[in-house]
């Protein structure tokens, strides 16, 4: 199973970017799939998460501004960042919970993205 992730790039204060990620390989079911980041000298923190059943939730600091989206047909999830502020600069990674067919259920990581907000 890998996550590809890509869509990141430098954009000015204000402006957006949309952030996608698809998930291939032998897989059964994907449970939760998660948008993290994290910024230089700063640990890792979930940004955004949806369920299998289209629940979502937010980082307080990204709510009213980001959508976080998937298609389980497809398996992808996007993060669309609007509004995006120099504080939001950072590597973000996709992460998804994934069984595969031996009904084993693990944790995976896309290889991150860079986004640069420019002031």
């Amino acid at each position: 199973v890998q996550l590809q992730a890509s869509g990141g790039g430098l954009v000015q204060a204000g402006g957006s970017l949309r952030l996608s990620c698809t998930a291939s390989g032998i897989i059964w079911r994907i449970d939760n799939m998660d948008w993290y980041r994290q910024a230089p000298g700063k640990q890792r923190e979930l940004v955004a998460s949806v369920t299998s059943g289209g629940s979502v939730n937010y980082a307080d600091s990204v709510k009213g501004r980001f959508t976080i989206s998937r298609d389980n047909a497809k398996n992808t999830v996007d993060l669309q960042m609007n509004s995006l502020k120099p504080e939001d600069t950072a590597v973000y990674y996709c992460g998804a919970r994934i069984g595969g067919y031996s009904r084993q259920w693990f944790y995976y990581w896309g290889q991150g993205t860079l986004v640069t907000v420019s002031s």
